[in-house]
């Protein structure tokens, strides 16, 4: 870290690591934060993406069957696979200088209306294994004020792409923050990647390469009725999404549905997709909205989500598309380190805004 005299300008080397829902691997971004009396910037350096050994990717997909102790042992091995990944990277990048690493981790379970959310990913373990301070566990503060411990996403939005009208996160599930009234608002859209992926499984494909499989289809309007008509989709935000959500109402219904082709239930969840979206920005028309995650990549879905959108959707470089979350988990690492909001209450309904993160360091680090 290099901080000023008088305090003003602030910058720091943060690795955010960051593993999603839908299980394509775990993201690292190596990003130089820097702040000063105009606000918060970034740099995002290097970047990469690194698959899980099929061990952990295979107990990752089976969360739910595992007991109490088989899921202590999945952190600890997922947490020593990161801790391990982390450090061929940084010596396969040369990097100098890391004030700490801001991981997310992987949600195991996530239920705030019963005043928990887990992600896995032990950052003891990861501390031990890199020598370096490391932030983890970013959600359970917010959980204990009340709120939903999700969307993260929107304290990045806010100090980095106010810019734009709409925020809108593509991965696993899709995410959306705004501003309104001097606040961030901020919800879970509806499942994404991880509804696609799982039927493209299903053609021996990892995922729906821009859509090819989709545009092939016809949508089924009962199909798409029956999936609008979810009750997620009535409740008011803030709300959020998780697995245990997906398995037992949205693939039911979507499940419902196998007598059907895979091109017309893939075009049918594509239509749904952009609907919800649409549905979720009511505030403006004509507006920006920012894209990225992985599902920006899908050409046909961008063409789907802009054919029911009145706002321009923009597509950033590939480099932030891929990386933001990554970028804003060391914008989040870093706001912890000194103390300062990094979960917006407006966005998850939590009674006050928060610093949130557990900091493991050990007496050897130079930074704390």
């Amino acid at each position: 870290m290099i901080e000023s005299q008088n305090g003003i300008v602030r910058n720091y080397s943060v690795l955010g690591v960051m593993s999603g829902s839908s299980l394509d691997g775990l993201d690292l971004a190596h990003c130089q934060l820097h702040k000063n009396d105009q606000g918060w910037y970034y740099e995002i350096q290097q970047a990469t993406t690194r698959s899980y050994p099929r061990h952990l990717s295979n107990s990752l997909a089976s969360l739910n069957t595992l007991t109490a102790e088989e899921l202590l042992d999945l952190d600890i091995r997922l947490g020593a696979f990161i801790g391990e990944t982390i450090r061929d990277f940084i010596l396969e990048k040369q990097i100098d200088t890391l004030d700490c690493i801001a991981s997310h981790g992987h949600t195991a379970f996530h239920n705030p209306a019963r005043g928990y959310s887990l992600q896995i990913g032990h950052g003891a373990t990861i501390a031990a294994v890199t020598h370096i301070p490391v932030i983890c566990d970013f959600r359970s503060l917010d959980v204990a004020l009340g709120g939903q411990g999700a969307p993260l996403v929107p304290i990045g939005d806010e100090l980095f792409f106010s810019d734009y009208d709409y925020c809108l996160n593509l991965g696993g599930y899709s995410n959306i923050s705004w501003q309104h009234q001097g606040r961030r608002l901020a919800m879970d859209v509806c499942p994404v990647n991880k509804a696609i992926n799982l039927l493209a499984h299903e053609a021996g494909e990892e995922m729906d390469r821009n859509g090819e499989m989709a545009r092939q289809g016809q949508v089924h309007k009962p199909l798409l009725k029956a999936l609008h008509s979810l009750d997620y989709y009535r409740q008011p935000p803030p709300k959020s999404l998780a697995d245990g959500w997906f398995n037992s109402e949205f693939l039911k219904t979507l499940r419902s549905a196998d007598h059907l082709s895979l091109n017309d239930r893939l075009r049918t969840l594509y239509e749904h997709i952009a609907v919800q979206i649409a549905r979720s920005t009511p505030l403006l028309s004509g507006g920006k909205m920012l894209a990225t995650g992985g599902g920006a990549h899908n050409s046909f879905l961008v063409e789907c989500l802009a054919r029911q959108n009145k706002n321009q959707i923009v597509l950033p470089d590939p480099l932030l598309i891929d990386y933001k979350e990554a970028l804003v988990f060391a914008l989040m690492g870093a706001l912890r380190i000194t103390g300062e909001i990094n979960c917006l209450s407006s966005a998850t309904g939590a009674r006050k805004d928060s610093s949130g993160g557990v900091i493991h360091t050990m007496k050897s680090s130079i930074f704390f």
